[in-house]
């Protein structure tokens, strides 16, 4: 009879840790969502992963260290692209910086700085004068990178951004998108450092399936 015991003992136990694992996982409709239908994404055995952010939010500025490390520790088949919000004028301006910054191969260097100059010592890179002495100030060409800034095809990709903000119906940033088929955001998965392990469990789903 304790024989008996025991084994239903046992097998409740198990079933307790299954059930306790499986409502761990990141579940659809809480901590993701499905796009539909799936978006495009570029050919190749490549995991796209969009982040969609905006310089001015302090969540976006608060994910930068999380974002930093899972790019350290995920896998060399993931791929990051980031899409700049550009729906109110500052996020435009902030978008137009961005996509300037990425033409002249200086986005490593200073998109980091953006952030810190904006939250931390209230510079207002979004104003055009203020954020031309900043860039002379860390060694640009501050009437190449305005020109650039200015110029038909920069506004073609903030244009483009926003398109692809209302094709992934990204609804508040950050956010990021994996595949073309899952989105996920600080709102959604309840923080930052929850938002990467949500990010990391959609990269490994994918990858999963693409080895099926």
């Amino acid at each position: 009879m304790r024989t008996v015991f025991r084994r239903i003992a046992l097998s409740l136990a198990l079933a307790a840790a299954t059930l306790a694992s499986a409502q761990t996982l990141p579940a659809a409709g809480r901590d993701y969502l499905l796009i539909e239908p799936p978006q495009p994404v570029a050919p190749g055995a490549t995991i796209e992963v969009i982040e969609f952010f905006y310089y001015g939010c302090p969540v976006c500025y608060e994910s930068q260290p999380h974002i930093a490390r899972w790019l350290a520790s995920t896998g060399a088949d993931v791929s990051l692209a980031r899409v700049p919000s550009a729906f109110t004028g500052e996020s435009e301006s902030y978008a137009l910086t961005f996509y300037a910054l990425q033409a002249l191969g200086k986005l490593a260097q200073l998109h980091g700085p953006v952030y810190e100059n904006h939250h931390f010592d209230d510079r207002r890179l979004s104003e055009e004068k203020n954020l031309l002495d900043w860039l002379a100030r860390n060694g640009l060409d501050a009437e190449r990178f305005r020109e650039l800034r200015d110029s038909a095809e920069n506004r073609a990709r903030v244009a483009q951004g926003r398109r692809i903000f209302e094709a992934y119906d990204v609804k508040g940033v950050p956010a990021f998108a994996v595949d073309g088929r899952y989105l996920t955001s600080a709102r959604l998965a309840g923080g930052v450092r929850e938002m990467m392990d949500v990010v990391e469990y959609l990269v490994g789903r994918t990858r999963e399936a693409r080895h099926k």
